[in-house]
């Protein structure tokens, strides 16, 4: 289901899905508040039919600008969210938290059907520095402006000096992260193949381990500072160590039966993906491993060892697509807007000041790393997106420091609100602007020798 095969809708079509868009809104609007079910897996039905239904007629009518269709998802989620029409409550969000974990999985595991080892290796000097500059400029230049605003902050007020640097080297580390969901379902629906999207691909997710190891070195080393008593211990790291090697190790397993299966001439897709999406996420979850990283070594043996994984790739893309929807209009609906009008001015401040880090970041690894002249032009404009995994990072924060956890969380979620709603529509652009999006959209002419 991806739409970037579809012309855009114009004239009357056109307003006919924007009357059908204004009737959905209204008619969930009015079922929501004059006859309210206590079910929570009654409201989910009704959410997942929403979403889908309003979600894509909103991806239709912001097509002809050219915009991400994840936008157009999280705007009718932030509608039907708690804020607003309150269609979907805090206990309709989290029944549809298994559908998260299916979109996650089903993330994860297309972006691995899209590396080749052949190319991971010649571009490993390239991803080495990225990610060396991001990880350093990012969390230095993003860590001294938490620093520098700590005044805006009140919970930051009783710190001492040492301990405030320890939140604003957490805060870095965050703004280090990137949004692997939002940057595979920009490329699903523009079916992009070219360099700048290549290296987006890969850089994003090798990004996300980088970032998931040196934010628990960062942890270690803050914790003796934030809560009394604590000491530095080797056993976090160790930890660490197994979570990664057993989440690569079983992906690789997962990727060797998805691959002989394939070779067998198995033909079930769409069932293997929702056992793959359920029954294994779970499996991984409980054994404390990493979704994200098993799924996309996964993905990546299937590619690199099977021959016939094209038909299986095309299978994953278009099952995304569906989930896509509902994915990013939850995302959407968990937006908090209240908090972000009180903490607006600061999370504005703070969006400027990643995405110039980011900037300067990739400048310094093009020249070091002598890149070819579309990822020097527009290699920043990908890395803008934030999504699941700083939020993960930032639930992650609240267990770990209680004191402090939740305020630190909800400057996140603003912050990544904005990431989040503009990072996407910077990457189509770059996109488009390289020449790498493959969307058919109709020329002048072709309108005028339309019928009438």
């Amino acid at each position: 289901m991806t739409a970037g095969s579809v012309a855009p809708p114009r004239g009357w079509a056109l307003a006919t899905q924007g009357l059908a868009l204004v009737a959905c809104i209204a008619i969930a609007g009015i079922a929501a508040h004059r006859f309210p079910s206590s079910s929570p897996r009654l409201n989910a039905i009704v959410a997942v039919g929403y979403l889908l239904y309003a979600g894509t007629l909103a991806a239709n009518l912001l097509q002809p600008l050219r915009l991400p269709h994840l936008t157009a998802y999280m705007l009718v989620g932030i509608v039907g969210g708690p804020d607003l029409l309150r269609l979907m409550d805090v206990r309709t969000l989290e029944t549809l938290e298994p559908i998260s974990s299916l979109a996650i999985s089903l993330i994860a595991l297309a972006g691995g059907l899209e590396l080749e080892f052949g190319e991971l290796r010649r571009s490993i000097a390239s991803l080495f520095w990225t990610n060396f500059f991001n990880t350093t400029v990012v969390t230095v230049v993003a860590g001294g402006a938490f620093f520098y605003l700590a005044n805006y902050l009140p919970f930051t007020h009783a710190m001492s000096p040492l301990a405030l640097g320890s939140v604003a080297l957490i805060w870095g580390v965050l703004a280090s992260s990137r949004s692997p969901s939002a940057t595979l379902a920009v490329l699903a629906q523009t079916r992009a193949r070219g360099t700048l999207s290549r290296w987006t691909l890969q850089f994003v997710m090798s990004s996300d381990i980088v970032v998931v190891v040196t934010m628990t070195l960062v942890l270690a080393i803050a914790r003796p500072h934030l809560v009394e008593g604590s000491e530095f211990s080797w056993t976090r790291l160790t930890v660490m160590a197994h979570e990664i090697l057993g989440s690569v190790s079983l992906g690789v397993t997962l990727g060797l039966v998805l691959a002989v299966y394939l070779r067998l001439g198995g033909k079930q897709f769409l069932l293997l993906l929702l056992i793959l999406g359920f029954v294994a996420t779970d499996l991984l979850t409980y054994v404390q491993f990493d979704t994200l990283l098993a799924f996309l070594v996964a993905g990546a043996t299937v590619r690199n060892f099977c021959r016939d994984s094209e038909a299986f790739r095309e299978t994953v893309v278009k099952t995304s697509g569906v989930v896509f929807v509902v994915f990013f209009g939850v995302a959407g609906a968990h937006l908090d807007i209240p908090l972000l009008r009180k903490v607006w001015g600061v999370a504005l401040a703070f969006f400027v000041v990643r995405a110039i880090a980011s900037i300067i970041a990739m400048r310094l690894a093009n020249r070091v790393a002598h890149e070819p002249p579309s990822i020097k032009r527009w290699s920043w404009a990908p890395l803008v997106s934030q999504a699941g995994l700083t939020l993960a990072l930032a639930a992650s924060l609240t267990r770990e420091f209680p004191a402090l956890g939740q305020s630190l969380r909800s400057l996140v979620i603003a912050t990544v609100a904005m990431n989040e709603i503009i990072g996407p529509i910077l990457f189509k652009f770059a996109l488009d602007r390289s020449g790498e999006t493959r969307e058919k959209f109709p020329s002048r002419s072709d309108e005028s020798e339309a019928p009438a």
